[in-house]
């Protein structure tokens, strides 16, 4: 089954432990600091490859975790980094996060990747807390966690000519004899139910990729006869192929249906102003006469029209040579950007670093300069909680808490911990 719509989670590492450890030798019995750093947790990242064709494998598994970092290692050993999941999806994908709506990437070239949950740091272990008056310290970090999310995953087709049309107009037939590709042909609505691509010499030394998109009708656009998840992959087109039966097989008129269709076109935002080739399918079934009516019927309505038969390849190489016309006249799609080596972010603070909140039994005191603090030390040890003291006297919590009136024994709680006040 072709599956175009996939709704994942994914999370990242967590970082590996900090730890402590202390070298002992002959000549130094009590040993210096050399507990070491925890490894970095693995990060999650799609990359678009074209050995994967749709969605589908997401309905199987929806949870995907990459690993963490290993604990930091005796005699200052760094720990493993967690090695990076990566994630297949189809060339063409667009990725959302399902949360807000936002468009994380679009994954429109082979190769293309993106980060999309980035793995926790290592802890770092009591030897990275050595200095000249804190000699023998008994201080570790925590890994941090890691980032979760949930994603929507949208894939949408990659071709430059898309061809359009009401059911049973003929598309999968003529895509057939464009590309000299088997396509299932049936005389029912619907036998296409996912796009067929097909590779089409437009020019001498020149292909193209055609999409053959399954059956539109009237309301597509609302999403009638799921409309509208096959208006999103003409979306990708350069040029459509609007396709009319002009033998009218099943009773309806052609310029009907083409001003119908074109209704639909123009409510999809990204595709009312794409530049679209007409050709009226089934001449085999009518006489000349009625095509050459047929043709100055539309032409009446400012429409070009170009007469082919699936069937019988009658016109194929005029609307080959109108679609190649087209396409010169619409730039291709631009080759994506070599990454920077190196990028610099330099973000503005959100907010104050802390703040204190009134609770019931103490106070809170929360902010992005405490709380990641609080989390990320190890607060088991004597050591520790004089680190953590001092911090947050560098940082001025301590004093705000002083000028806040918080007496000496109220309890402060700041990222699930909590602490008697000393004053």
């Amino acid at each position: 089954m072709w599956v175009d719509e996939a709704k994942i989670h994914v999370a990242s590492g967590r970082g590996g432990d900090g730890l402590i450890h202390f070298h002992k030798t002959r000549h130094n019995p009590r040993g210096s600091p050399a507990g070491g750093t925890g490894g970095r947790g693995g990060d999650v990242v799609l990359r678009a490859s074209r050995s994967v064709a749709t969605l589908g494998q997401f309905q199987k598994q929806v949870h995907f975790r990459a690993p963490s970092g290993e604990p930091g290692g005796p005699r200052g050993r760094h720990g493993r980094d967690g090695d990076d999941l990566v994630i297949h999806v189809p060339v063409g994908t667009i990725v959302r996060d399902a949360r807000t709506g936002e468009v994380l990437a679009d994954l429109a070239t082979e190769g293309a990747e993106v980060v999309v949950a980035r793995g926790g740091r290592g802890g770092r272990g009591n030897r990275a807390f050595t200095t000249a008056y804190r000699q023998a310290p008994r201080i570790r970090e925590l890994g941090e966690e890691g980032e979760a999310r949930w994603l929507l995953l949208e894939l949408r087709v990659l071709a430059d000519v898309g061809i359009v049309g009401f059911p049973n107009a003929g598309k999968s037939s003529l895509l057939s004899r464009l590309a000299r590709k088997r396509v299932k042909v049936a005389p029912y609505p619907f036998t296409t139910l996912s796009p067929n691509l097909g590779m089409v010499e437009v020019a001498p030394g020149k292909t193209v990729v055609f999409a053959d998109l399954p059956g539109l009708i009237e309301g597509a656009h609302e999403g009638r006869g799921l409309g509208d998840r096959f208006l999103r992959h003409a979306s990708r087109a350069r040029v459509l192929l609007h396709l009319v039966d002009l033998a009218g097989v099943d009773g309806r008129d052609p310029l009907t249906d083409y001003w119908t269709l074109r209704h639909e076109l123009e409510a999809w935002e990204e595709l009312r102003d794409k530049p679209e080739v007409v050709a009226g399918n089934k001449i085999d079934l009518l006489p000349p006469e009625r095509v050459a009516a047929e043709a100055a019927r539309f032409g009446e309505a400012g429409v070009v029209l170009h007469p082919v038969s699936a069937v019988t390849g009658q016109g194929i190489p005029e609307l080959v040579h109108a679609v190649g016309k087209a396409l010169e006249e619409v730039p291709p799609r631009p080759a994506e950007p070599a990454a920077p080596s190196r990028r610099v972010w330099r973000l503005t603070p959100d907010g104050p670093p802390f703040e204190i909140v009134e609770a019931e039994g103490g106070v809170v005191v929360r902010g992005r300069a405490v709380e990641p603090l609080a989390r990320r030390l190890d607060l088991s040890t004597p050591d520790a909680q004089a680190y953590f003291y001092r911090r947050l006297e560098r940082l001025g919590v301590l004093a705000a808490l002083r000028r806040r009136g918080v007496a000496p024994g109220t309890t402060v709680r700041i990222g699930g911990y909590a602490f008697e006040f000393e004053g």
